[in-house]
């Protein structure tokens, strides 16, 4: 943990902000507009920023208020702080940020681990408006063992009863799995009597339904004595420690033992609980390791948040996770993230690392900790476990808010598509086309519409394709994108913020000039997908993107994608049906349009029409056209 005194040094940062209200407002008034507009600093600032010391440090950026705005860690603290007044940043709030600054507290440590423990405490204390804000928005599940001489076990949110405490757990589902283990293994009390040896002696207590069922062995009447009960608890302690594989293996011995004594029932009872431990270890031990233990923080991000899956590890087996949630608020990098993870983690847990498996290092340097990025083996399947966990968390959080607040859900889509494709405004129109032909026959082509990341099917549109002859499908692309968007400009309709075209380059390149001649290029954003989903190509580009497969802007992208394949399909499937059954009847020569439309409106398809009796045929068109048609399908053998 830090070597300062936290405590000591927010009391005395808290003084001194307190008492220096004047000269904040004289350091305000001497920036200038052209400063501000340039996020230039004033001469009072450019003084204290000239001496500014290249030691690691805390600073804290003050408003005219007086008020903590930001709190950040520095390596070299001169040099840190004089980057946010020496360029206009890509952040719309780092800028809005630099603007608010009027005066700069600073603090010299020992080491930029220090500087990092001491800047979460500080934004605990001061919560400024422009820092990176971790949401803890629930209690985690923990198991206790009491402290009493017959221990209870259970499932609990708060630190209230005496004993020792196992976990966190990241839900409440895996402490019941744990829980409901050591249920199926041990007669352990479920009652919250406090049993001594007086009161068992006085019979001041009734045997309950769980010792009827075996689930209990009665120690309230004295029929399992404290030294038993403590022997099974030390098992207990076991599981809960992660000794699980440890655990198997001596239960595995004990049975052979018996067996081998011919204590064949009592060798059946210690199956049982080998074979429970067995199917827990199967689901809950990530890896059969002989390393005691192992630290791993996963780590996942969307535009506006970061989350991180913390897991402590003994033997392969989890015995502590949490996850956590930060929100943005200026351009926070993953390896900052990561390092508050880590020092929350170690601060909450009052815990010293060793080894760390991490999915990219951390801006910070920890003192006596290995840090390893694992490629194959156990570590590797860890921290793979450890990211499906954080992904899922960081899905259900989005469904959340998507359900609480659809139009935040929306919101958050929005920007993630935004930063994704590098757009200059949200994409809440987006339109996917695609074409379809068999070997140049019947060509078409699909249009289907997306608003807000979800299909606008009275939007959709299909096109006959009219100019082009043969299977050119950049010419067709070219065609349907002219005739598409040259309506919408006639008709007055707003245009998409993105087009999204199939089939790659070879498309793109055709849209590009399509956007060209209309003279839309740049107004509309464009990309192209490439037959494996994950490539996403933009104009100018010769490489491709490749977006992460768990991002919400790749699912919309395989929507579009799926729904303008499907849209497309249906609609060549109807057109090229339509035209075999029309020509087969065109050849029929004395049968017209209307004599064609009457049979396929009571037979439904060409395929009944050639199955139907002469009789049946005659009653829709009459007898003589009946009997044209029938002797087509039927031709009589010659000489007949």
């Amino acid at each position: 943990m830090a070597t300062i005194d936290q405590k000591e040094i927010l009391a005395g940062f808290g003084r001194e902000i307190d008492e220096s209200g004047g000269l904040r407002i004289e350091t305000a008034l001497d920036r200038t507009p052209d400063d501000l507009r340039h996020n230039r600093p004033g001469e009072s600032l450019r003084k204290k920023i000239l001496g500014l010391p290249e030691s690691p440090g805390v600073y804290m950026h003050i408003d005219r208020n007086g008020q903590v705005i930001y709190v950040g860690k520095a390596k070299r603290l001169k040099r840190r702080v004089s980057s946010y007044f020496n360029r206009i940043h890509d952040s719309v709030r780092t800028n809005l940020l630099v603007r608010n600054i009027v005066d700069i507290r600073f603090i010299v440590v020992a080491s930029e681990e220090d500087a990092l423990h001491l800047e979460n405490a500080m934004i605990k204390e001061y919560q400024p408006r422009y820092n990176v804000l971790l949401k803890d928005d629930k209690s985690y599940p923990w198991i206790v063992v009491t402290k009493e001489p017959f221990p209870r076990v259970f499932m609990t949110r708060t630190k209230g009863e005496a004993g020792k405490y196992y976990g966190p757990y990241s839900n409440q589902q895996s402490a019941k799995i744990v829980l409901q283990l050591i249920r199926d293994l041990y007669p352990i009390r479920s009652c919250r009597h406090y049993l001594e040896e007086k009161s068992i002696a006085r019979n001041k207590f009734r045997l309950c339904l769980d010792y009827h069922i075996k689930k209990c062995g009665g120690m309230c009447r004295g029929l399992m004595n404290q030294e038993d009960y403590a022997k099974i608890m030390s098992q207990v302690r076991q599981i809960l420690s992660g000794e699980t594989v440890v655990l198997e293996r001596h239960l595995k011995d004990e049975m052979n033992r018996l067996s081998e004594e011919w204590k064949f029932e009592e060798a059946q009872v210690v199956k049982e609980k080998y074979e429970a431990v067995m199917r827990y270890n199967a689901k809950s031990v990530i890896a059969r390791t002989e390393e005691g233990d192992v630290d791993m923080f996963a780590y996942v991000e969307n535009v506006g948040s970061a989350y991180v899956c913390f897991m402590h590890l003994h033997r392969g087996a989890v015995v502590q996770s949490m996850n956590l949630e930060f929100r943005r608020r200026l351009a926070e990098s993953k390896e900052e993230i990561l390092s508050m993870a880590i020092s929350e983690i170690r601060e909450r847990f009052d815990r010293e690392f060793s080894e760390v498996i991490v999915p990219f290092m951390p801006d910070v340097d920890f003192k006596g900790v290995n840090f390893v990025i694992p490629q194959r083996g156990d570590k590797k399947k860890i921290l793979d476990v450890g990211m499906k966990n954080a992904a899922q968390y960081m899905a259900d959080k989005e469904k959340q808010i998507a359900a609480l607040d659809p139009e935040k859900g929306v919101q958050r889509l929005m920007e993630q598509m935004k930063s994704d494709f590098r757009l200059s405004s949200f994409p809440r129109h987006i339109e996917c086309f695609d074409n379809s032909n068999i070997q140049g026959t019947n060509p078409v082509a699909s249009c289907v519409v997306f608003r807000d990341g979800k299909p606008a099917r009275r939007d959709y549109r299909h096109f006959n394709i009219k100019t082009v002859e043969g299977p050119d499908d950049f010419a067709s692309m070219k065609e349907v994108l002219h005739r598409r968007y040259t309506r919408m400009m006639a008709e007055g309709e707003p245009l998409p913020q993105l087009v999204v075209v199939d089939g790659g380059k070879g498309q793109l390149s055709a849209a590009v000039e399509a956007f060209d001649e209309m003279g839309i290029r740049g107004e509309v954003a464009l990309v192209g997908i490439a037959k494996r989903l994950e490539e996403i190509y933009f104009p100018g580009d010769s490489l491709p993107l490749y977006i992460d497969k768990k991002s919400p802007s790749l699912r919309v992208i395989q929507h579009l994608r799926d729904e303008a394949h499907r849209f497309g399909i249906t609609h060549h499937r109807d057109r090229r049906s339509k035209g075999q059954i029309a020509s087969e009847l065109d050849s029929i020569k004395g049968i017209g349009p209307a004599s064609q439309t009457l049979l396929m409106k009571h037979f439904k398809s060409l395929k009944r029409v050639k199955e139907a009796e002469l009789s049946e045929i005659q009653d829709v068109i009459g007898k003589a056209k009946g009997n044209i048609v029938f002797s087509h399908f039927h031709p009589q053998p010659s000489g007949q």
